[in-house]
């Protein structure tokens, strides 16, 4: 009798510890017997896959924030190769965060090189750094699209492709607003903007500012609005304490990750850090304004080197269309930021289009889909196989 599958599955940061929490679903669900070992998050942690460290401390975004734990990346990628060696894996499925994985195949393929190596979210080559595609093709053997056009970019270089699916875009996303509000003494008539200062540490420093500037802004000129924020789990003390010090949010309603969903569809409109949270909410329908910085030096090589995309929301991108308003880098101020919320929540009408227009957009971007967790997990064990 054949032994069952063994699968390590490798998460850096919380929208990744979110995917492979599905799959680790998936796979149970297909293959009671499969056992499975790996690198995440909590939601993994929840599912019995318990990470030897913490991840936030790899979840960081731009050069400079790269090179500045480049030891501690190597560090961690040799003990997860060695973990996954030692687990007798078959599979080693590695969820998105570039940097970090590529290492990890790098690593695995010289550690182990029986394991098959399958990379989950292929890097967004079609907006930035095409090279990309050949490293992938070289370092792994197999992708799990998200987008059914990535695969153009990468079977070129021989990378066997399977679009699975935007897990993001089938998500059970219901939420009670009704009773966020009641919890929160939030009126049914007054208005609700949330702010959502992202999930990693380089996000929260960068964007903390700003979205402060613009809260102490609309106070002023909006008195009536309701400001709310969902923290991550991966930066809530952080968030908790510079709030905290911050006179400008002494007003802010501020929730953790169990009420996200029923925050979301209490919302009339949003602020939030550019990522995969503005995908979900134009799902829900909800008006946002994506904000976003790098580091400079980052910056200026994304801007002026890397770039190939006008936008940097996949919705917009999809669109072709600015849906979700962009304030990034020079453009991500108080005042401006400020100033979009203020005339989105001015707009009733151009919202309830707005909304419209979010919802039809998310839905094309959805395709015939239906299950991309379940679909990664077929594809998954069929390489085991």
């Amino acid at each position: 009798m054949a032994r069952p599958a063994r699968i390590y599955i490798a998460a850096a940061e919380p929208s990744g510890d979110a995917l492979g929490a599905e799959l680790i679903d998936a796979l149970r669900a297909r293959d009671p017997g499969v056992q499975i070992a790996g690198m995440g998050g909590t939601q993994m942690a929840a599912r019995g896959v318990v990470s030897p460290f913490d991840i936030s401390e790899l979840s960081v975004f731009g050069l400079l924030d790269g090179l500045r734990i480049v030891n501690l990346v190597h560090e961690r990628a040799q003990e997860a190769a060695e973990a996954a060696a030692t687990f007798g894996a078959d599979a080693a499925v590695l969820i998105d965060s570039w940097g970090f994985m590529l290492r990890l195949a790098w690593k695995l393929k010289a550690r182990a090189p029986q394991i098959k190596r399958i990379k989950y979210v292929a890097p967004q080559v079609f907006a930035a750094r095409r090279g990309r595609a050949r490293a992938l093709a070289d370092a792994a053997d197999y992708l799990l699209a998200i987008h059914p056009f990535d695969a153009e970019y990468f079977e070129p270089y021989g990378l066997e492709t399977t679009f699975v699916g935007n897990p993001a875009l089938a998500r059970d996303l219901s939420g009670d607003g009704a009773a966020f509000r009641a919890r929160h003494a939030i009126g049914a008539d007054e208005e609700v903007l949330l702010m959502l200062l992202g999930s990693r540490r380089s996000e929260l420093e960068r964007l903390f500012a700003p979205f402060a500037a613009a809260a102490s802004r609309l106070a002023e000129a909006r008195p009536q609005t309701r400001l709310v924020t969902v923290l991550s789990p991966a930066v809530a003390d952080q968030a908790r304490a510079m709030i905290a010090a911050e006179p400008a949010l002494s007003r802010l309603i501020v929730t953790e990750s169990r009420e996200r969903l029923d925050a979301f569809h209490a919302a009339d409109a949003a602020l939030a850090c550019s990522g995969t949270v503005t995908l979900e909410l134009a799902r829900l329908g909800v008006p946002t304004i994506a904000a976003y910085r790098l580091g400079w030096i980052t910056w200026a090589i994304a801007r002026f080197i890397l770039m190939k995309a006008k936008y940097i929301s996949l919705v917009n991108i999809a669109a072709d269309e600015m849906l979700i308003p962009e304030y990034v880098q020079m453009d991500c101020t108080g005042d401006r930021l400020a100033g979009a919320a203020y005339a989105m929540l001015e707009d009733a009408r151009g919202r309830a289009a707005l909304s419209e227009r979010l919802r039809e957009t998310t839905q094309m971007m959805a395709g015939e889909g239906g299950d991309p967790a379940g679909a990664a997990a077929d594809a998954v064990l069929a390489l085991t196989r």
